[in-house]
């Protein structure tokens, strides 16, 4: 059920073998998303249970879900890019069919990441599901 872009990360991922360089590829993914505009960076767009700072601020148009997001730390900007590959622009009602966890694996992440960081994903992606699940 991934999307297109998200199928290109997991073809990038089958050419990096070297944990290192993935890891540097999913802080690049984070350098190029657009910095989230600071007026969205609130309390109600900030994302509970991450040891950094994290904002998601969704978007619902036409039945189909996007968001923006934004961290402090580059390793979880990469997340949110990798995040918005996954959910961005597919139908609302298809958020919570999407297996999150499952798809990271094919991504070799869920074994590298911090327990801390971990958490963090989780919560970033109750998050996105919760706010898909209240609009569906």
């Amino acid at each position: 059920m991934a999307t297109a872009a998200f199928e290109e990360i997991v073809e990038d991922f089958e050419f990096i073998e070297d944990w290192e360089d993935r890891y540097r590829h999913v802080i690049d993914l984070g350098k190029a998303m657009e910095p989230l505009d600071d007026a969205l960076k609130v309390p109600a767009t900030k994302v509970d249970g991450c040891a950094s700072q994290v904002w998601l601020h969704p978007r619902i148009e036409a039945g189909v879900f996007s968001f923006e997001g934004d961290s402090d730390a580059m390793i979880v900007r990469g997340l949110i890019a990798v995040l918005r590959a996954l959910y961005n622009d597919i139908p609302v009602v298809n958020v919570g069919k999407v297996d999150a966890r499952a798809e990271f694996e094919r991504l070799g992440l869920n074994e590298h990441l911090s327990s801390q960081r971990s958490n963090g994903l989780r919560a970033m992606i109750e998050r996105i599901r919760s706010v898909a699940a209240e609009a569906a």
